[in-house]
């Protein structure tokens, strides 16, 4: 049985006659006889009975005709749902800094040109994320940090720069006035609270201390928090000092509620990836949203 077979059947039923189901079809006469033979064998029972003056669907044939257009059905929302025909939804995995600070940016102003199409956003950390997109569950992922895994694309979009903010504080405020800032001094000193260890934001941290030669088991860390407002709130209220995402404090800064040091740009800079699944082929609009983020941050 196949879903020839089932549409002859259909067509037959519903034109009671073979040949108005062939010229529906588009097929020969005799192909759609051998359609529905096919079916009665395997389905080892007679579904309509015809003779030179009457059609006759019998109740077995009926009960297939229901069944057969359900499955048919089911097979074309399927379809549909699958090419994204009627609605254009890009289903949409992101990371924090991505989620809170990018699609704010980009969304706007794309679906302005492109009101047909729709997205569908969860967020979670950037090693969620890659999982995610391995497994099939979003057409996109927007990461702060690439792995090694071969199934996946990792296209750079948007170059990061990471940096130390600190609290309001006369102690820090002297440091930004007299350019006394002394990264190694601070983080022996202070409380440092750090992101989750699935975050983009929290690797790329532990490699630039690794970098500079001061190892998270050195520092004291006061906490370890998977959500960067809170974290700049608490630093805001000087319970210590974070290594962020530049891209995340502009808000507070602005505001005079943090204070930023910049770090060294060699090797403070982090890059914010485009994944998709090498083995997945994109959609048109889907291809058209990858060419407005890289365009949006073309360095």
């Amino acid at each position: 049985m196949d879903f020839k077979q089932l549409h002859s059947f259909i067509s037959v039923v519903r034109c009671r006659s073979f040949t108005e189901a062939a010229e529906e079809l588009g097929i020969s006469q005799p192909t759609i006889s051998t359609h529905i033979r096919i079916l009665e064998e395997e389905l080892n029972s007679r579904l309509i009975v015809r003779t030179a003056k009457s059609f006759e669907v019998t109740p077995r044939g009926m009960e297939l005709f229901e069944c057969a257009q359900n499955i048919l059905k089911l097979r074309d929302d399927m379809v549909s749902r699958w090419n994204g025909h009627g609605s254009k939804v890009i289903r949409l995995g992101v990371s924090t800094i991505p989620s809170a600070y990018i699609l704010p940016e980009v969304l706007p102003t794309f679906g302005k040109s492109h009101d047909d199409i729709y997205f569908v956003v969860t967020q979670s950390d950037s090693r969620g994320i890659i999982d995610a997109v391995h497994k099939g569950s979003y057409d996109l992922g927007l990461v702060g940090m690439k792995t090694d895994d071969e199934q996946l694309v990792f296209k750079k979009f948007y170059q990061d720069h990471l940096v130390l903010i600190a609290p309001v504080t006369d102690y820090f405020l002297e440091m930004k006035d007299t350019g006394s800032f002394s990264l190694e001094k601070i983080l022996q000193e202070q409380p440092v609270i750090l992101r989750e260890q699935g975050s983009g934001t929290g690797k790329s941290a532990s490699a630039f201390l690794e970098k500079i030669g001061i190892p998270e088991d050195k520092l004291h860390i006061a906490a370890r928090i998977n959500d960067q407002e809170a974290i700049k709130n608490l630093v805001a209220g000087s319970l210590g000092v974070s290594i962020v995402s530049e891209k995340a404090v502009h808000d507070y800064i602005d505001a005079k509620r943090l204070l930023q040091f910049e770090l060294p740009g060699h090797i403070a800079g982090r890059e914010f990836y485009i994944i998709y699944h090498k083995d997945f082929i994109l959609k048109d609009y889907v291809c058209e949203f990858i060419k407005y983020l890289e365009h949006c941050y073309k360095q």
